[in-house]
């Protein structure tokens, strides 16, 4: 099976190829940003493009971005929102076809067009920071010291809209066996799936003490049964 989603796109998103890859299932969106860990954020700082790596977590219709206050984007929206493309993908398998033409990737992916905005409100920003630590382990912004005035000056938080005027999101998906053509169907050559997946491995300790439960919470972890494959 092969699909996608979209949600709330402009003329910038809409799809000018493989349109059958984008849908409208509702909360894929979230269900992408909550999975990743790692996202990519595109800026033109100065007339030039920088496409930066960087953690992300989202709260409710927001996705906030995690950077220094030194950092381009820090700089960046100092003075004002900042218009911006984040994207997030998650490898989900490699597609092996009859023919090489029709090789691909099994994935999720998802791009955001909107304008980011410095968190002021001090509590606001304490708030999302504890959920980037709580990305990391279920409880464990409780389990570590909190950032203290220096560090809190030094990281700066990003609010990118999810909703509203002048954003653009896209959900856009590929599951499924290889697609080949009719003729190609008798060939010799294997063909089908190579399912691809982030775990966490075994914690290694820095130190004495009992491994808190609950780490990395949205990966799958080596001592669970891996999930079947839905398609």
């Amino acid at each position: 099976m092969v699909f996608g989603v979209a949600a709330r796109m402009g003329g910038m998103l809409l799809p000018s190829r493989l349109a059958e890859r984008i849908t409208y299932a509702d909360g894929a969106l979230c269900a992408v940003l909550d999975e990743a860990l790692v996202c990519h954020v595109g800026v033109v700082v100065d007339g030039e493009p920088h496409v930066l790596p960087t953690m992300h977590c989202r709260v409710e219709d927001r996705l906030y971005l995690h950077a220094s206050t030194a950092s381009r984007m820090g700089l960046a929206a100092r003075s004002a929102p900042m218009r911006v493309c984040v994207t997030v993908s998650i490898l989900d398998g490699l597609v092996l076809a009859r023919s090489a033409f029709h090789h691909s990737l099994n994935y999720r992916s998802v791009v955001i067009h909107a304008d980011a905005a410095l968190v002021r409100d001090d509590e606001e920003k304490a708030r999302v920071l504890a959920a980037f630590v709580e990305r990391a382990g279920a409880g464990r912004s409780d389990q570590c010291r909190g950032p203290n005035a220096r560090e809190l000056a030094a990281t700066a938080v990003l609010a990118v809209p999810l909703t509203g005027d002048g954003v653009d999101t896209a959900v856009k998906a590929r599951t499924g066996p290889p697609v080949d053509d009719e003729a190609d169907l008798a060939l010799p050559h294997w063909a089908g799936v190579v399912p691809v997946q982030l775990v966490a491995a075994a914690p290694r300790p820095d130190g004495d003490g009992p491994v808190p439960s609950g780490l990395a919470p949205t990966l799958a972890h080596l001592d669970r049964p891996a999930p079947r494959d839905a398609s």
